[in-house]
């Protein structure tokens, strides 16, 4: 029996990932960019073992649903194929944050999962065919494998489609207070959500226009512009929800608190705080702001009704195994 444990922390996307013009290699229908967020993390032990009848998951100490299940078996069976190896694995992976949420617990899930049963296979795989493994499980998972301020390369096809670090976690002392507002479990998951992208009138202009608002958060990253990557964090974050609302069917993601979060950020950005917002697939708002005035915004957030907890987390590292 091999084993082998990585962790891997989940992201943040500044220039959101929603739909696939391949859905079953999940090339993305655009480029994305994100940031790692330290301290939030799953760690998942992988271990080959010839005395295992079948694959087996237990996520956050409860034995896996089947679909589940099947995605993990995407990432196993690729490491089989890569490796020679011909066991069934015995997967355990555990989150210290809320899952299916809209915090991307599918993307650190998945990179730590492809870590982690890569090295248990004896692979030692390049960063650039680790995030493309890890993109078969979940899309967003391909960019929680390099370090920091992420981008991932839209690419032609399988080979080119991966994610590169574009700044270090110490390039810019940004930080994430993520207003937890649900905790319970999304209706209609991210990987539901890509599919019906295409349905939404709004989905080809959303696309059409993303290289533009990729260069506009690249520069405003590496200039440490805050100013600049509010305007098109927000931008970007509004497109991806009125496509998810004008899909057959429509996704409504936001809860009344949602709003307010919102409302109570835009309003502290007029008297002058630097701070923006953006939202994954899910009713949590991640609140951006600089490093400085972190504690006032987690607090003033605390004091919103119908926040639960607020989480912050700065700029993270790689994927990497435990040691």
């Amino acid at each position: 029996m091999t084993t082998s444990t990585a962790i891997a922390h989940p992201n943040i996307a500044f220039i959101k990932y929603w739909g696939n013009r391949d859905e079953r290699l999940r090339l993305p229908a655009n480029g994305s960019i994100s940031m790692n967020l330290d301290g939030l993390f799953t760690r998942t032990q992988v271990a080959f073992d010839s005395h295992l009848d079948g694959d087996k998951l237990i996520l956050n100490d409860a034995s896996a649903p089947d679909e589940t299940l099947q995605r993990v078996r995407t990432i196993l069976d690729e490491v089989r194929r890569l490796s020679g190896v011909t066991h069934f694995a015995r997967v355990e992976s555990r989150n210290n944050f809320p899952s299916g949420v809209g915090i991307a617990s599918s993307a650190s899930a998945f990179a730590a999962l492809s870590l982690a049963a890569s090295a248990a296979a004896g692979l030692e795989l390049s960063e650039a065919h680790l995030s493309r493994l890890a993109r078969l499980g979940s899309g967003s998972a391909c960019r929680s494998v390099p370090a920091g301020f992420v981008e991932w390369l839209l690419g032609t096809g399988d080979l080119d489609s991966y994610a590169v670090s574009i700044a270090s976690p110490d390039h810019w002392k940004l930080i994430d207070c993520v207003a937890v507002i649900s905790r319970e479990h999304k209706i209609t998951g991210s990987t539901e959500g890509h599919r019906l992208a295409a349905t939404s009138p709004l989905q080809e202009p959303r696309v059409a226009d993303a290289p533009r608002r990729l260069d506009l958060c690249r520069q405003a990253i590496l200039a440490r512009d805050f100013d600049a990557l509010a305007r098109v964090v927000e931008l970007d974050s509004h497109l991806m929800h009125a496509v998810m609302m004008t899909s057959t069917p429509a996704l409504l993601y936001w809860e009344p608190a949602t709003l307010t979060v919102m409302h109570a950020v835009r309003a502290w950005r007029g008297n002058g705080l630097p701070v923006c917002y953006t939202i994954d697939a899910g009713p949590n708002v991640h609140v951006l702001c600089e490093a400085a005035i972190s504690e006032q915004i987690a607090a003033r957030l605390n004091t919103i009704d119908g926040v639960q907890e607020v989480l912050v987390a700065g700029p993270g590292g790689p994927a990497h195994l435990e040691a």
